[in-house]
């Protein structure tokens, strides 16, 4: 391999590599063979004698188990940067399972007989890749004891993605200790699936991957239900869990008034530029100019999407004097008789809102909604709120509209692309997403983390409703039998 800057840091990514100094790292580069397949391709058979070890440089590997029928099940996946074959490195023991490859994969070999010709010259290097095996061991012990643990705790299992302090602590609080729960920091993706082995259940949220990929991974590991633990479920591919027999179930309405009153919050702060003036202050700056806002009251909002989230959010914008116009599928006499709500299309809520909040789920309808023909019938200077759904703007329209004047001003808690920033510290990188950075660049614009759910009440109402459901699920009732059950289309 000629480049071999790059090989090193594809060695870095490896697992437990910080072992290997980068003298030591150095000498292995020169000595990889680079093997090529194309997706399909088997790589070696379960049984299969071999010499050598491996690292994933490009595409992915397939871990493939014999399953009762004698069918191969599929019970993880190795990505770019991970490594297998380490005990057929050094012991020449059989492979353990069988090995294809998935789209154009690419590996770098390690065999046996060059190992030992370095490790003769190196003792750096044998003391490092010691340490090496020893990490690598001390990970596959502790899965193996969380699998002996669970078989043999009785209680139904589920693994918790993405999960954080918050989440942890509430849900164990509200569990109780009926069912058995394992927090996992890292988000379900392709190459983490793995984790669920061993339990009934993932509980997963909005960023969490449930693509038909993943499903049938965990569909493969024996995972029998799939709790969203948030009401959106865009990310989920519900028909290749029909297929595969997993149950999805979802929290349809965990606290209205949290992500209502965060929509308020933010119309708020941008009104009277609450974000400016704190900044100023802080800096010793009391000068009142450019913060000029304007009374709520007599302005005309409209609310899109007439949910539980909406309809809240209706209330308290004619509490303020709003004059509110709603737009929804259906109408609901109840809001149509609230003072100062009033029914009207999407035509009219554009071209008369002073104000615009965005509370519908994404869906193949409603992707885009306001894109640059939307904005262009907006009034000038129209403030624009989303706390549902990033994926509900076009960005660049918005940026655009932002650009121009046309938008005056836009609170969002969502964001099209958030998966890669939302939820996690970034504050010592550089933010590559450059949509992103161009959004916070504005100060006519606040962002906030996908945080308008983010109260107690919501958190217990969460987690009450995701146990709710795993109860239901363990007293025998599946699919349409379940409260929250979601199903295809």
């Amino acid at each position: 391999m000629k480049d071999g800057a790059y090989l090193l840091e594809l060695l870095r990514k490896a697992e437990s590599s910080e072992s290997l100094t980068a003298s030591s790292m150095n000498l292995i580069e020169d000595t990889l063979e680079q093997r090529s397949y194309k997706d399909g391709d088997l790589i070696c058979e379960e049984g299969d004698s071999a010499d050598w070890m491996f690292i994933v440089d490009k595409g992915a590997v397939a871990v493939l188990k014999k399953g009762e029928d004698d069918g191969q099940v599929e019970v993880s996946r190795l990505e770019c940067g991970d490594f297998g074959g380490m005990m057929s490195l050094f012991e020449g023991t059989p492979r353990s399972a069988r090995l294809e490859a998935r789209g154009e994969a690419v590996l770098f070999v390690l065999h046996h007989n060059t190992l030992e010709k370095l490790l003769k010259k190196n003792h750096e290097l044998g003391m490092g890749i010691m340490a090496f095996m020893s990490q690598c061991m001390r990970r596959d012990s502790e899965m193996l004891a969380r699998l002996r643990t669970a078989s043999l705790d009785k209680r139904f299992s589920m693994a918790v993605f993405d999960s954080k302090p918050y989440t942890e602590e509430i849900f164990k609080a509200c569990n109780n200790e009926r069912f058995s729960l394992q927090f996992f920091e890292h988000r379900l993706t392709a190459a983490t699936a793995a984790s669920a082995l061993g339990f009934d259940a993932v509980c997963v949220f909005v960023n969490d991957d449930v693509s038909r990929d993943v499903v049938e991974r965990l569909c493969g590991l024996g995972v029998k239900m799939i709790a969203l633990r948030c009401a959106g479920f865009n990310n989920v591919d519900l028909e290749g869990c029909q297929q595969c027999g997993i149950d999805v179930v979802r929290v349809p309405a965990y606290s209205p008034n949290s992500v209502a009153e965060h929509a308020i919050a933010l119309m708020m702060a941008l009104n009277r530029r609450v974000h400016r003036a704190w900044s100023r202050v802080r800096e010793g700056n009391f000068s009142l100019n450019n913060l000029v806002g304007m009374e709520m009251n007599g302005k005309t909002a409209g609310v899109i999407g007439m949910g539980r989230i909406g309809r809240c959010a209706a209330q308290i914008l004619a509490g303020f004097g709003c004059n509110v116009l709603v737009c929804a599928r259906h109408v609901d006499p109840e809001i149509a008789a609230m003072h100062g709500v009033t029914y009207a299309d999407m035509e009219q809520i554009l071209h008369e809102s002073d104000i615009l909040s965005l509370h519908l789920p994404l869906t193949p309808e409603t992707h885009y909604m306001i894109n640059r023909e939307a904005i262009e019938k907006m009034k000038t200077g129209v403030m624009l709120i989303n706390t549902s759904r990033g994926g509900l703007v076009d960005t660049m329209a918005l940026i655009e509209g932002l650009k121009s004047g046309k938008i005056g001003s836009a609170g969002l808690d969502v964001y099209e692309e958030e998966s890669n920033y939302f939820f996690e510290d970034r504050s010592h990188t550089i933010i590559s997403d450059d949509v992103l950075a161009r959004l916070i660049s504005f100060n006519n614009v606040i962002i906030t983390s996908h945080q308008a759910f983010l109260t107690h009440e919501a958190l217990a109402n969460i987690a009450d409703t995701t146990f709710e459901n795993i109860e239901e699920f363990v007293a025998g009732k599946h699919s349409a039998e379940l409260t929250n059950i979601v199903l295809p289309k």
